[in-house]
């Protein structure tokens, strides 16, 4: 059974301040990573039907994440949050406003001080307290008629489902850390028909089936038919390599095109052997991620070389 999931919403006028408590079944590091990397964010901080584009973000004390809201008309709202302290999964604080599409700060819209603050309250139970600091009541109280509370909740929501769906395939993850190479591919909404497609070529089965979107955990938001997509398949080809796929549909935020939507998949047995591995093959191409310790358990890096073949470095840590 899930736990129960607490949600505390408090506007506290006098001090000029609103304080939001939630909670994630789920381990502190998949919740932090989930509020400080900007894939992530993408996909739930926006209420649907919008959604989020960051155009950059450098995620340190006194660096800055710059993104739109983006409704289905392709209207785009700008907004920062400048980062002025940040200790690692324990909390970050910092300013966010709106601004123009150049990130010059609107100041005919409330700019807000944020602290959040990060515990696991309880075996994989990650507790957030969100405090926003306003100068004037007249602020907070134009933040609130423009449906803040709303809002937030919709994405604290879209998180929820999110977050579910890592943990599930969390403890689904390969057993142990041995070498193996695999390649990984995202489809629209037609993973498994070309999944049946390559199961038919090769003539192998699928590795544990076809895991569901609608499986996992906090999904009950999705519409039937992305309930019935792919979280997660794995296809045996030859000599050992695997051939790895998920969906990821537009309705959840994701726009694939040919070229992005596919990775050779290194999994090397050492740290040390995926940070030589990282290092040489991604000389004169573009880092996309560099490596790092990730909520799904992983020493974890993504780049294209300088051929322009994406790349990701995946050790496992056991």
């Amino acid at each position: 059974m899930n736990k129960a999931i607490l949600f505390n919403f408090d506007v506290d006028k006098v001090n000029k301040k609103i304080k939001v408590e939630r909670s994630f079944n789920a381990p502190l590091d998949l919740v932090w990573a989930a509020w400080t990397e900007a894939d992530i964010l993408d996909q739930w901080w926006a209420p649907k039907p919008y959604h989020v584009e960051t155009k950059s973000m450098d995620f340190r004390e006194g660096g800055r994440w710059f993104y739109a809201m983006v409704s289905p008309e392709n209207e785009k709202h700008w907004c920062v949050f400048d980062y002025e302290t940040i200790q690692p999964e324990k909390m970050y604080a910092g300013k966010d406003a709106f601004t123009d599409e150049n990130g010059v700060i609107n100041t005919s819209f409330p700019s807000t001080n944020w602290t959040n603050n990060f515990v696991a309250t309880a075996v994989e139970v990650t507790t957030v307290t969100c405090e926003l600091q306003f100068k004037a009541l007249e602020e907070l109280e134009t933040l609130v008629k423009m449906g803040f509370k709303e809002g937030f909740t919709a994405g604290l929501q879209n998180l929820d489902a999110y977050i579910s769906a890592q943990f599930y395939l969390r403890k689904q993850k390969k057993p142990d850390n041995r070498a193996r190479v695999s390649y990984y591919v995202n489809f629209p909404g037609n993973t498994e028909e070309a999944f049946n497609f390559y199961r038919s070529v090769f003539r192998t089965e699928f590795v544990n089936g076809i895991q569901r979107l609608g499986e996992a955990p906090g999904q009950e938001g999705l519409s039937e038919a992305v309930k019935k997509m792919v979280l997660h398949v794995e296809l045996p080809l030859l000599g050992d390599h695997i051939l790895m796929g998920t969906d990821a549909p537009k309705e959840m935020g994701f726009t694939l095109t040919q070229g992005n939507n596919m990775h050779i998949n290194v999994e090397p047995s050492t740290r040390d052997e995926a940070d030589r591995i990282f290092n040489e093959l991604s000389a004169g191409g573009n880092v996309t991620m560099p490596l790092q310790d990730m909520f799904f358990g992983a020493y974890y890096g993504s780049f294209t070389d300088k051929f322009g073949i994406n790349w990701m470095i995946n050790h496992q840590n056991i």
